[in-house]
């Protein structure tokens, strides 16, 4: 399998060349690195590859991670970014608020609300995107497709100075065809940008795309591919 530093090398090569077939620049995605439950030994080693995003799953899990980890925060050559990418209870919004620098799992406005009231003055605007169940699966967190628009109007609403609407997240049903890997990806693009041309917004990002499907997701638009298997090895 290697080292984590060559899987992290092995998973740029596939974005670029991913970028290079859909025509766009390999700065344009972000990889997040997801880490959820690989230990904070496997995170500072990929960040010493050069890996600075990563994405934790569980609140408690990832909060002992940061905590193992605060050295990295404002360490030389880029600090660490913690990115929440599981499900979020309302209970569970202050730590979140007071830790992270994304939260990917916005699925209701209530979540936002809580993480703008609990946000720390002195930090910058927690990044938000509203997780989508896209494939329409009774099993999946996620606003509905069509009530995403409105959701995203009451969000980009709250305080800027505490949380920032950035955009759309998808967990995709799996498909081994790549253009059944393609659908779901570009329906969430045209959300996305049903969502600007409707509301008037600017809204940026598109959380797509993971081990097995990044380059349909890149094709389709994604700016942050969130990838652990292919990193870190089989949980």
């Amino acid at each position: 399998m290697g080292s984590i530093g060559s899987r992290l090398q092995e998973v740029k090569r596939r974005i670029a060349l991913a970028c290079q077939m859909a025509a766009r620049s390999e700065n344009s995605v972000t990889l997040l690195a997801v880490s959820k439950t690989f230990d904070a030994d496997a995170v500072r080693e990929a960040h010493a590859a050069g890996q600075r995003a990563f994405g934790e799953n569980y609140v408690q899990e990832a909060l002992a991670k940061i905590e193992a980890l605060a050295d990295l925060r404002a360490g030389s050559g880029g600090g660490i970014e913690w990115h929440l990418i599981g499900p979020l209870q309302s209970n569970k919004t202050r730590p979140v608020a007071e830790a992270f620098d994304w939260v990917h799992s916005v699925d209701r406005l209530k979540i936002a609300e809580r993480l703008a009231e609990q946000r720390p003055p002195g930090l910058p605007p927690l990044q938000l995107c509203l997780q989508v169940n896209i494939s329409g699966e009774a099993s999946k967190s996620g606003v509905a497709v069509e009530e995403a628009a409105a959701l995203a109007a009451a969000v980009a609403a709250l305080p800027r100075e505490r949380v920032r609407l950035r955009g759309l997240m998808a967990i995709p049903e799996p498909a081994a065809d790549p253009q059944a890997q393609r659908a779901p990806h570009r329906r969430l693009r045209e959300l996305l940008q049903a969502i600007n041309a409707q509301q008037g917004l600017a809204l940026d990002t598109l959380s797509m795309g993971m081990s097995a499907d990044l380059e349909a997701a890149v094709l389709e638009g994604a700016t942050i591919v969130r990838v652990g298997t292919a990193i870190f090895g089989a949980r």
